[in-house]
Formats: structure tokens, C-alpha cells, sequence
């Protein structure tokens, strides 16, 4: 099954030109080698408003199973990505950000201090990424394996069920 995403850099200053995007086309490389189709790629500010709305458009719009953000999940002022998420949300998906939360820390400490969040808008998965490119692909490649899976429950895909272990 082909998977469809977008991926959304949240960066005022490369918004604005003045920083290259690093993050964003780190996620693009590590879908492409999935096989997976990327759809649409968009570098919005540290804006909550315009972070919501781009969320809301591209989830609303059915054309992808999965949007991908990078950045904005930190502790600085200006980090409002898991605000904006949260904002949007339909249902939580914690399972998701637990294991990235859980497998950064055996990497850095750092990762504690990690406020990405996940969930479920309609029939759209939206995770937030750390802003880095490294801790990014770092933890996509933790949920990689489950999302296939979570593509097919979320398409009421009739054979998503198949691979579950009987009672």
C-alpha cells in the first residue's frame, strides 16, 4: 500500500529565507527510501494560527494518510508545534510519542525535553519531529514500523486486522 505524506518544516527563519531547510528534506529522503509518496512539503513560521490552518487544510483535504512536521517542539517561546497540533486534534496517539520520547533517551538526554506530540485528525495521522535533521529521522525510523499499520486502521483497510494475533 502506498502511503501518502506531507511534511511541514515549522521554522520562522527559514520561512523567511534566512536558514536553509535541513529537516524537511532529511524526512522526504527517509520516505522515499520506504517506497512511501510525499505529496506536499511546506516551510511555515513558529506561528500557532498558520501552523493550525495548514494542518487543518491538509488533513481535511484526504489527500494524506500521514503529515510529518519538523521543529517547533522544543522548550523556546516560539515552539508552538505540539500547541497547534493539540488544537487540531481529533483523538491522541501517545503510544507513538512515548516510543520516540523513549528510544531518544537511550540516545541523549535530551530527548526528555521533547514536547512532540501525536494524534489523529478525520482519517490523517499528524506526528511532530524534533527540529533537527538527525533527531528527526532518528525518531520517524522509531514509528516507521508501525505505520503502515496505522495507515490501513485509519483507511478501515478490510484486511488491517489480518496480521493481529488471535484471542
Amino acid at each position: 500500500m502506498p502511503i501518502r505524506i506531507g511534511i511541514i518544516t515549522v521554522s520562522t527563519r527559514s520561512s523567511r529565507g534566512e536558514r536553509p531547510d535541513t529537516s524537511g528534506p532529511a524526512l522526504a529522503d527517509a520516505i522515499t527510501q520506504q517506497g512511501w509518496q510525499i505529496i506536499q512539503t511546506a516551510i511555515v513560521p513558529d506561528d500557532l494560527g498558520k501552523l493550525s490552518k495548514t494542518l487543518v487544510e491538509w488533513a481535511d483535504s484526504g489527500a494524506m494518510d500521514i503529515i510529518l512536521t519538523t521543529g517547533g517542539t522544543g522548550f523556546s517561546p516560539y515552539d508552538v508545534t505540539p500547541e497547534a497540533t493539540r488544537a487540531v486534534l481529533h483523538r491522541n496517539t501517545p503510544g507513538l510519542d512515548e516510543a520516540m520520547r523513549s528510544s531518544g533517551l537511550h540516545i541523549t538526554p535530551h530527548a526528555m525535553l521533547s514536547r512532540a506530540t501525536s494524534g489523529i485528525r478525520a482519517r490523517t495521522l499528524i506526528v511532530n519531529l524534533p527540529g533537527s535533521p538527525r533527531a528527526a529521522t532518528e525518531n520517524l525510523a522509531v514509528i516507521i514500523p508501525a505505520l503502515p499499520h496505522a495507515v490501513q486502521l485509519l483507511q478501515e483497510d478490510p484486511t488491517s486486522e489480518a496480521g493481529h494475533r488471535p484471542d
